[in-house]
């Protein structure tokens, strides 16, 4: 199992609109192209995640994730905000870079805990950072994830 795999192209975004967390959180699910029905079920699930400690995981990379019936099946997304939103990080920076994660809450294939642990390691990398600042497209950024081999 390769990270790559669980990203479209579609789902990802380099230019993110908003400018606070709940917005970012919004744009991020809408990425998913759920109905709208599913994608407020979403985003309530991820404040509420929310308000159990930031998913802000320091060196300006966040990964709200949560599980909800609104989805079959895992999805994944990528956001990127260049400017920065306060997303209460654990290191109290600014976040730029979002790690969408959503599965449902009985998952047969169990690839949630997985993917996030995954993706963690792929954030800790020194210089992911400055390599997603870089990226221009959804392709460059789905490069990087294959480069990395994680």
């Amino acid at each position: 199992m390769r990270l790559r795999e669980f990203f479209a192209e579609d789902a990802i975004n380099l230019q993110l609109q908003s400018t606070t967390k709940d917005d970012v959180l919004k744009e991020l699910v809408g990425l998913l192209k759920l109905d709208d029905k599913s994608e407020q079920t979403l985003v309530k699930m991820l404040k509420r995640r929310e308000t159990l400690g930031s998913t802000g995981i320091g060196q300006n990379i966040a990964i709200p994730h949560c599980r909800a019936l609104a989805v079959n099946r895992l999805r994944v997304a990528f956001g990127r905000k260049l400017d920065g939103i306060d997303f209460n990080a654990i290191d109290g920076k600014p976040v730029h870079y979002f790690f969408l994660i959503v599965a449902p809450p009985l998952e047969v294939s169990n690839q949630y805990l997985p993917v996030l642990g995954k993706i963690a390691q792929f954030a800790k990398e020194p210089d992911v950072p400055g390599k997603l600042s870089v990226v221009a497209t959804a392709k460059e950024f789905l490069k990087l994830l294959e480069d990395k081999n994680i």
